[in-house]
C-alpha cells in the first residue's frame, strides 16, 4: 500500500499525517525514559482524559513532543528545518492547525520545566534522570527576569499543566488508548479552529 504524499499539510490531512508518525516512529526510545516516544505522548493525553480536560488540553498533551518528528515534517512546513528546537519546531508545524493554547504548550513545555524548577521548591525532585539531564543542557532554572517574562504568557495555566502531564507521562507498562482514539477529537479540534478564520 502506497503511502499518501504528505509533502504538503492541510487542514484535511495534518491528522493523518501525526497519525502516520505515531505509527511508523512511535516505537522509538524517547531520551533515556523507559517508555517509547508514542507511549510517553498517549501517557500524556489519557493523564488529560481522566482530569476531566477539554479537548484543547488533550490534544496539547498528545502532542507536545511532536517535534522530535522534526525530520518527518514537509521542508516548507519550518523555516530552519531540522535545526530547530523538539519545542520550536513542533508548535511551528502545528500552529497553522490548532489554537494557540495547543502551541503555546507544545512551544513552552520545555521552558515550563525551567520556569517550574525556578519557582517550585519540590517540582526539581520529581524529575527522572533523563529530565535532569536534559534541564542542564536546556539551561538549568529560569532567572528571575525568565520568570516574569514567563509568567505574563495568557497560556501560562495551560502550559503548566501539560508540563506536569508530560512529567507523569512516564511509567512503563500504562495502558492507554491507541492513537486512532483521539484522532477524531484532533481533527474537531482542527475544524473548529480553521473555521474560526485567521483571526486567532
Amino acid at each position: 500500500m502506497t503511502r499518501p504524499d504528505y509533502s504538503s499539510l492541510s487542514a484535511g490531512n495534518i491528522v493523518d499525517f501525526i497519525g502516520d508518525i505515531f505509527e511508523r516512529r512511535g516505537a522509538d526510545s524517547y531520551l533515556g525514559e523507559q517508555v517509547t516516544m508514542s507511549e510517553h505522548m498517549l501517557q500524556g493525553a489519557k493523564l488529560a482524559d481522566e482530569a476531566g480536560a477539554g479537548d484543547h488540553m488533550v490534544a496539547a498533551a498528545l502532542l507536545h513532543d511532536i517535534g522530535h518528528y522534526t525530520n518527518e515534517f514537509p521542508d516548507d512546513a519550518l523555516e530552519k528545518g531540522v535545526d530547530n528546537h523538539h519545542d520550536e519546531a513542533g508548535a511551528a508545524v502545528l500552529a497553522p492547525f490548532f489554537p494557540s493554547v495547543v502551541t503555546d504548550c507544545v512551544r513552552y513545555h520545555v521552558a515550563a520545566k525551567r520556569y517550574l524548577c525556578a519557582t517550585d521548591p519540590g517540582y526539581f525532585d520529581r524529575l527522572s534522570a533523563a529530565s535532569v539531564h536534559t534541564l542542564n543542557l536546556q539551561g538549568g532554572p529560569m532567572s528571575e527576569e525568565e520568570v516574569e517574562a514567563f509568567a505574563k504568557n495568557p497560556n501560562l495555566e495551560a502550559i503548566i499543566q501539560v508540563r506536569i502531564w508530560d512529567e507523569e507521562g512516564k511509567v512503563p507498562g500504562m495502558e492507554t488508548p491507541p492513537f486512532s482514539h483521539y484522532a477524531p477529537m484532533l481533527q474537531r479540534v482542527v475544524d473548529e479552529h480553521m473555521s474560526m478564520g485567521p483571526q486567532e
